[in-house]
């Protein structure tokens, strides 16, 4: 009888096994891309070299970002960024950003919760005495009114803390939701990882912009002061009019304002700077390359929507909380279903404390309970409903990230196809500009024209250049947008070739430069450029 009892027990375990491995969770499925299979087409702008009359056609979006052997998100932000200073400033970000840290630790919090649920699925176990000391009335003794009124029990052993045993999946399935948690998590600390070193980018970018516009106003400055010294002698020598003495006086004052707002930009610049790097602006950085076309890669592949499911870490983030909600779903089908608990101990046990572990004898105990429900007010059937409709919900922002991301690529690729036809057309105007003023000039030194074409031609030659140093500004922006865009940003180094055995630099927030061989980088063929 006893063998047979051993047997029923060893099956009732191997089956209780082999339910447990089962999952009440729905088969996950990726939703369909809420997106095209290619990138919308763009805006082909081209002006006549001697006419200047420009035309606007249409051109394939592979035209303005062609197939590259390495992925965008594959790209090293030391290869995309070619600036040393710059590239030293990304570097110290990745190392003092607090934004980075908090994403970090995030990870950290997650995976240890994720831990906590998946230490969730093993029984307990531990070690402990136990002892109780108790009085009954006559009446109540075991063994009679001559038995001793207070009786005493101890015990001694390892035992098990009520243990869930998993039948229908409830604890997996959270378990796996914890996983997917944890994922997402990670996922969000790549996010703030590729956004910090754009945001390191476009900062420097406002930073280096500012100083050249300041240049600008400031020798705009020293030839207004030029101009007015020149009217002010003509005025006193009764030649020009006080008319002409007030217009340049005011293209004087305009300067001077210009200078004191470029002045406070330029501030304000170096401050946001500072709190993305994280630390204060160190004096022993890199000599800064030239503001302008240089200072990034020509050309960014952009590759096909599809790619970005792969590579963005915010729609990989998304689809991992659509996963979590999945397995949510298998957690709340469990809660309808019975659940089995174990709570056991084998050790010693003794009337007496001193004798526990001398005299001591052998005791153990099981406990197994079930617990099914029956009535709950209906808390576990909307706990389903609950579940479902969280995991609409992520699919709904799983999608809503994929057509976010599709129009930031789209919005890039537009400005890559027109940013170098506006600079060339604001090249243009500044040369332009430049010999009006100076004939300006010349025709009111010999009193052919009043100071009014003057005061017109300077500004029209101060405000082209100020257009086409914002306009490469915004250029180099947009093609740092397009480069986060598409995922890149992670990695400090391009991946080599392969059958390269040569092992590239990671993309750890912390370290010194790579000395790993990386890929050839492109010369620039039509880029922005600055004003300068």
């Amino acid at each position: 009888m006893t063998a047979l009892m051993y047997k029923r027990t060893a099956l009732s375990v191997c089956v209780a096994a082999i339910i447990s491995g089962c999952s009440l969770a729905p088969d996950y499925h990726r939703p369909e891309s809420p997106v095209p299979g290619d990138w919308p087409t763009q805006p082909k702008v081209q002006i006549g070299s001697t006419s200047g009359r420009a035309s606007v056609s249409e051109q394939p979006a592979a035209a303005v970002a062609p197939e590259g052997t390495v992925p965008a998100a594959d790209l090293g932000w030391r290869e995309f960024f070619r600036d040393p200073r710059l590239q030293a400033l990304i570097e110290l970000a990745l190392i003092n950003n607090r934004d980075l840290r908090v994403a970090v630790q995030s990870v950290e919090e997650a995976r240890a919760q994720y831990g906590v649920q998946r230490g969730a699925q093993w029984p307990s176990i531990g070690a402990g005495i136990e002892g109780s000391r108790q009085r009954m009335p006559p009446n109540m003794r075991v063994g009679g009114e001559d038995a001793p009124s207070v009786s005493s029990s101890y015990q001694a052993g390892v035992g098990m803390t009520a243990f869930e045993i998993d039948l229908f999946g409830r604890l997996r399935s959270l378990s796996d939701a914890a996983y997917q948690a944890y994922l997402a998590t990670e996922q969000a600390q790549r996010s703030v990882h590729i956004t910090l070193v754009g945001a390191v980018a476009q900062a420097y970018f406002n930073m280096r912009a500012a100083e050249v516009q300041l240049e600008l106003t400031q020798k705009t400055l020293a030839a207004r002061q030029e101009s007015y010294n020149l009217v002010k002698r003509r005025f006193d020598g009764g030649v020009a009019s006080e008319m002409d003495l007030n217009q340049s006086r005011s293209l004087l004052d305009s300067a001077s304002a210009d200078l004191a707002q470029l002045a406070r930009l330029r501030a304000q610049s170096i401050n946001a700077l500072t709190v993305l790097v994280g630390v204060s602006l160190p004096d022993g950085l890199p000599p800064p390359a030239e503001f302008g076309r240089d200072q990034l890669l020509a050309t960014v592949p952009a590759g096909l929507p599809s790619d970005m499911l792969e590579r963005r870490p915010d729609i990989m983030a998304a689809e991992n909380t659509l996963k979590s909600s999945n397995a949510n779903i298998g957690a709340a089908r469990a809660a309808f279903f019975p659940t089995i608990s174990l709570t056991g101990m084998l050790g010693v046990a003794s009337d007496s404390l001193g004798t526990l572990f001398r005299g001591g004898q052998g005791a153990w105990s099981f406990a197994p309970s079930i617990t099914t429900p029956i009535f709950s007010g209906g808390s576990i059937r909307e706990g389903l409903n609950l579940a479902e409709a969280r995991n609409n919900i992520a699919v709904a922002q799983y999608e809503q990230t994929i057509q976010q991301a599709f129009q930031e690529v789209s919005d890039a690729l537009a400005g890559e196809a027109t940013y170098g036809a506006q600079v060339d057309a604001l090249r243009s105007l500044q040369t332009s500009t430049a010999r009006t003023l100076e004939l300006s000039n010349m025709r009111y030194v010999n009193g052919i024209d009043s100071y009014l074409q003057v005061q017109t031609a300077q500004v029209d030659f101060f405000s082209a250049q100020l257009s086409l140093v914002q306009a490469g500004l915004a250029a180099l922006n947009n093609r740092v947008a397009l480069y986060k865009a598409l995922g890149g940003g992670w990695s400090e180094v391009t991946p080599l070739a392969s059958g390269d055995t040569t092992t590239p630099t990671s993309s750890a927030p912390a370290g010194n430069p790579s000395t790993t061989t990386r890929t050839s980088v492109p010369q620039p063929s039509v880029a922005p450029a600055s004003g300068s």
